[in-house]
């Protein structure tokens, strides 16, 4: 059975192979930024206080300055690392004295004190946590979440250095042991349920796995199909994630772990449409937004598996399984034809022009109309053993 399944999967065994051979060139140094000690996220945050403070002795208002995290003119792209955040790049200027930015500086002024206090305590706390804290003062959660992520790119030290943690979206399932930072031991073998996502990626410890790849998973109805179908046992070892749509910076850390310690292939299961193509990206090249942290986000390894749009024609998905693409959908997958990273990926290019061309986009659940199990026991299968990824 053993030898058997590996005559099966010989495509993923040359492809791993084939990975190993490039992992140094594939694994960039990691910044040194990820070992800043507490003491010197105290000191930077120190730093900060003392500009402002001399800024009100000199009689002067206060200002912030904050790297432009929405801009596409302050990345750039290394195909090794994905979207990294330039040296120079633009700044956004957060007045005290200005009514329109007035509130923005008082919300980083007291997430800055609440981090100071979490970080000399040791104490760990989420953003969760920090909103509910002052809910009056911050208004809604998405501020905090903002907030936040400023002042780890302002202070050029990530999240969890600042002792900021977010509740998980993702899940995992599969051939996958480890211990959490507090000697919890997760084993997420079982059948029926998944796990949660860490919501401590950085204090993973311990992985052990026979699997032979990681497969991302866009949707969390498809991961709980392939979840209930009994994917990851019946086929062969492996790991499944879902981030449940864009993917939380939670699931992008663990799907960057799991590479990191297996330097196993990641193969990516999207909707056939400009909305899933642009969630596989984001795993794999980063976004705009947490372009700061790109080292440690993004996995330029993955691989997209399906639904490829020439999928659709060769396997005959019924017409009405198909959806026309939106006006939407068509200025989405124009701007994803001019990302800088499409340059290096003529593969993906011809799939998206192809979508382009028949004006029609599609689920992955739309391959339950040629049959109810057909994603499970023919599709993947195939696309594994005859190596289908692109």
């Amino acid at each position: 059975m053993e030898s058997n399944m590996s005559e099966q999967f010989v495509e993923i065994d040359h492809f791993g192979l084939e990975l190993l051979e490039n992992v140094d060139m594939m694994m960039e140094p990691q910044h040194s930024h990820e070992e800043v000690s507490s003491q010197e996220v105290l000191i930077l945050i120190e730093k900060v206080i003392l500009e402002i403070v001399t800024s009100l002795s000199k009689d002067e208002a206060p200002v912030l300055v904050l790297p432009n995290r929405s801009s596409w003119a302050n990345v750039s792209f290394d195909n090794a690392v994905g979207l990294q955040m330039t040296s120079g790049s633009s700044v956004t200027t957060v007045r005290s004295n200005c009514s329109s930015s007035v509130t923005k500086f008082g919300h980083i002024l007291k997430v800055l004190s609440t981090i100071y206090k979490l970080v000399q305590s040791n104490v760990y706390a989420t953003k969760r946590d920090i909103y509910y804290n002052d809910t009056q003062l911050f208004g809604s959660q998405r501020t905090v979440d903002s907030i936040v992520d400023d002042i780890s790119c302002m202070l050029k030290v990530p999240r969890r250095r600042l002792h900021v943690l977010a509740t998980s979206k993702g899940f995992i399932s599969g051939d996958l042991c480890y211990l959490e930072e507090d000697n919890t031991k997760v084993d997420c073998h079982s059948n029926s349920t998944a796990t949660p996502v860490s919501s401590n990626v950085g204090g993973i410890r311990n992985i052990v796995s026979s699997a032979k790849f990681v497969l991302i998973v866009e949707k969390d109805a498809t991961f709980q199909k392939l979840l209930d179908s009994d994917f990851c046992t019946k086929l062969c070892p492996c790991i499944m994630i879902t981030g449940k749509g864009v993917p939380d910076v939670n699931s992008r850390l663990m799907v960057r772990k799991l590479w990191d310690t297996l330097h196993i292939p990641i193969f990516a299961l999207v909707d056939a449409d400009p909305y899933g193509i642009e969630i596989m990206c984001i795993y794999k090249y980063g976004s705009v937004a947490m372009s700061f942290e790109a080292h440690s986000l993004t996995v330029p390894s993955v691989m997209w598996l399906g639904l490829l749009p020439s999928d659709l024609q060769r396997l005959r998905v019924p017409e009405d399984a198909l959806i026309p693409l939106t006006q939407r959908d068509q200025n989405k997958l124009t701007s994803l034809l001019k990302r800088p990273y499409l340059a290096c990926q003529p593969a993906w290019q011809r799939e998206m022009e192809m979508m382009q061309r028949s004006k029609v986009k599609a689920e992955i659940q739309s391959l339950a109309s040629i049959a109810p199990d057909f994603l499970s026991r023919v599709y993947l299968p195939n696309k594994l053993r005859y190596g289908g990824w692109i």
